[in-house]
């Protein structure tokens, strides 16, 4: 899993530009992120991570920013910090965001190992915690998102 690194304050505007937000998932996700990584849309690949720093998905609460990182293969979030709204939108649509206080140690290319049971990134380096998602969330995310969650649910 190849790591896109970004910095502190990476608000959904960047992830998603508003003027694309009257456009389906797909054109949306084509544009993800061009502003601050202008190849992004175009090189990233399933089971790519993002890394940011300090309050990643400020900004509005459109749902379109996680479903357009989701729609590119991202497989996983790693920050320092989210804003709320943001994370919890991740983590409903099936993407898991992992608050690792230290993310910025991750290094842009970098080849990463996520162990959830045991909350731990791994990289050539070194190993990194992060904090454990609760268990009825990584339940849903591992379910593919809310919507999965509460039809596999129904059918119990």
């Amino acid at each position: 899993m190849r790591v896109w690194l970004l910095g502190d304050n990476v608000d959904t505007d960047a992830i998603t530009p508003g003027r694309y937000m009257k456009f389906g998932i797909e054109e949306i996700a084509k544009h993800c992120l061009e502003s601050l990584l202008p190849s992004f849309a175009n090189e990233a690949r399933p089971g790519d991570i993002v890394v940011g720093g300090r309050n990643f998905g400020a900004g509005s609460s459109r749902e379109q920013a996680p479903a357009a990182l989701k729609h590119l293969g991202v497989a996983a979030l790693v920050a320092e910090s989210f804003a709320g709204l943001f994370y919890r939108n991740a983590l409903n649509l099936g993407l898991p965001a992992l608050v690792c206080p230290q993310a910025k140690r991750i290094r842009d290319g970098e080849e990463l190992k996520i162990d959830y049971e045991k909350s731990r990134i791994t990289t050539a380096r070194e190993s990194l915690a992060f904090e454990p998602i609760p268990p009825h969330l990584l339940e849903m995310v591992q379910d593919g998102g809310l919507l999965p969650h509460l039809e596999k649910r129904l059918k119990k």
